[in-house]
């Protein structure tokens, strides 16, 4: 079997990042979160996912802090994943994505699921990057400055 490569000491924040949710499993794990899935036969069942992946996919998940196993609800038996802090800040993450794939891979008129504001049942305007000035910027506006500049 083939190591996993892994980037969970790379010095860019897009590398760790991707190292813990850059999987579309995860992610689609994620956005459901959000929706209010909690059980693994939910996921499993509205994902359509293997269970030994979905299994491996939920135990990296609590592991990196993502979800957190918690007792069910209602009391039952069953364990129910929650989104963590950590896991709640993905929302402008799994927001970029949906606006991106909206704008990119949908025809005009062609139905599609919404994100909408709950309390208007509004649209939620574009996300935007700022400057810490206020300022709107776009890759041409921006650099990174590498923690390692030599590699």
């Amino acid at each position: 079997m083939v190591k996993r490569t892994t980037f969970d000491e790379a010095s860019c924040p897009v590398a760790r990042s991707v190292d813990t949710i850059g999987d579309w499993w995860s992610l689609l794990i994620v956005r459901d979160a959000f929706d209010g899935v909690r059980r693994f036969g939910e996921f499993q069942r509205g994902l359509g996912v293997a269970k030994n992946i979905l299994s491996a996919r939920l135990r990296a998940l609590v592991a990196h802090g993502v979800l957190d196993v918690v007792p069910a609800s209602d009391g039952s038996t069953y364990r129910e994943y929650v989104l963590t802090a950590k896991g709640r800040d993905l929302f402008p993450v799994i927001v970029a994505l949906r606006q991106w794939g909206e704008a990119h891979f949908f025809t005009a008129g062609e139905p599609r699921s919404e994100l909408v504001d709950r309390d208007g049942r509004r649209p939620l305007r574009a996300l935007e990057v700022h400057a810490s000035d206020g300022r709107v910027v776009g890759p041409e506006d921006t650099v990174v400055l590498k923690a390692n500049p030599s590699t």
